[in-house]
């Protein structure tokens, strides 16, 4: 039997803006890896009328649904006792969970108990309850009406824990299907030509199914089939993989979903060799990134933020020719600034990128979205010129830290480097 979600999150805060419903996330990723289709996130405030509603329509939509928030000491945490009038169910107190919590309270906080906890120890009769080793406020499940609902607390920690210790086997024994999915990358293309190129294929799937998603200066595609088995769906995946992979060409780079910098990081341990990066309008995006990958002292010799003209003079050793003839944004510049920095650290590759991220155009009128990225390599070097045009700094900085590793990807796979 095929089970629906629905999430409902409580708390004015979400709706505030004042924090991120990441629970959502989590528990998303999860249903999704025990074949529970979640179909609707909820939010909620703090208002009990509100609520009674969202579970109104929600028990008619979905035959399991899981409430984060509201379980704790204070006036306006009402979620079990709205969920129990709205499914008949009465609130018993449980003399071994107060305990427990009147022992954190003494044991670890070397307080008193706030008599306003004594709520958190009341749960619906015949629940099953989730204990909550690393807060006061346990969750708890019941079936109602063929609906199972889960309460689980709203800090991420405590709900996250929760979700491990005691929702996954509670959910894993109603679901008898796997879902799998893999997200295979891509740079290089826009989302519409991607869409125009898989339209009539990902049009026509139903298990597997093929989607894609524009992500910040790329494009992720999400693969997804359901099946009895993870093998069974993996083997269903197989073919979308290679159907991607023939259609889009070499602008696919990874298909477990590791970014850019993860594919660099595994192709120069494959081919034995080390990069090190010179960086201008950039300012350490590119080292920022490689750094952020555990075990990247192995393949990474370090980087250069030269930000003014000055540091690429003295520190890269870029000639001043250069700099005073094409000045600092130029295709000169960034195959000089690679070079540089490639005999500086003793690196087998040297990447660079030099542009204008604006919001201005630099002092030679430079517009703002030009950049370029070298790269110096035993065999010579390399520069791809890139126009972006006008967007946000932040837009044009991830670009081409982007291009920066795409170029290096490219030249450890053996494909043309300085245009895609």
């Amino acid at each position: 039997m095929s089970h629906t979600a629905e999430l409902i999150a409580v708390g004015t805060e979400l709706l505030l803006g004042n924090i991120a419903n990441t629970n959502a996330q989590a528990l998303s990723q999860s249903l999704s890896a025990l074949g529970i289709n979640v179909f609707w996130h909820t939010v909620v405030g703090d208002n009990p009328e509100r609520l009674k509603e969202a579970l109104g329509i929600a028990r008619k939509r979905a035959d399991i649904l899981i409430t984060t928030g509201g379980l704790g000491p204070t006036y306006d945490d009402l979620t079990k006792q709205t969920i129990c009038a709205a499914f008949g169910k009465p609130l018993v107190l449980h003399p071994d969970i107060l305990e427990d919590i009147r022992d954190f309270y003494e044991s670890a906080l070397h307080v008193p108990m706030p008599e306003n906890n004594t709520q958190q120890a009341e749960l619906p009769e015949g629940c099953v309850v989730f204990d909550n080793p690393v807060g006061t406020a346990p969750g708890c499940a019941f079936e109602a009406e063929g609906v199972h609902v889960l309460m689980l607390p709203g800090p991420p920690h405590e709900m996250e824990t929760m979700l491990r210790r005691h929702v996954e086997p509670y959910l894993r024994r109603l679901s008898h299907e796997v879902i799998v999915s893999y997200d295979i990358m891509t740079f290089g293309m826009g989302e519409s030509s991607i869409d125009q190129l898989l339209h009539d294929k990902m049009a026509h799937m139903t298990n597997p199914t093929l989607a894609t998603y524009a992500k910040p200066c790329e494009v992720r595609l999400r693969a997804t089939a359901k099946a009895a088995t993870e093998d069974e769906a993996r083997a269903m995946l197989a073919p979308v993989w290679e159907m991607v992979r023939e259609t889009l060409g070499d602008i696919v780079y990874s298909g477990d979903g590791g970014d850019l910098a993860d594919c660099c990081h595994g192709q120069l341990i494959r081919r034995g060799m080390t990069l090190a990066t010179a960086e201008s309008c950039t300012g350490g995006l590119v080292a920022r990134r490689l750094t952020a990958i555990p075990g990247i002292s192995g393949v990474y010799r370090g980087g250069v933020v030269s930000y003014w003209t000055s540091v690429k003079a003295d520190v890269l050793h870029v000639p001043q020719d250069i700099l005073d003839t094409y000045g600092p944004v130029s295709e000169q510049c960034a195959r000089a600034m690679a070079e540089g920095v490639r005999r500086l650290t003793g690196a087998d590759l040297g990447v660079s990128v030099t542009g204008v991220a604006g919001p201005d155009p630099d002092e030679r009128g430079v517009p703002v979205g030009i950049a370029y990225i070298g790269l110096a390599a035993p065999e010579g070097t390399f520069c791809r010129p890139l126009d972006f045009g006008w967007r946000r700094r932040d837009r044009i900085q991830g670009l081409a830290a982007n291009h920066a590793f795409d170029v290096v990807r490219r030249y450890l796979q053996g494909l043309p480097v300085e245009r895609i």
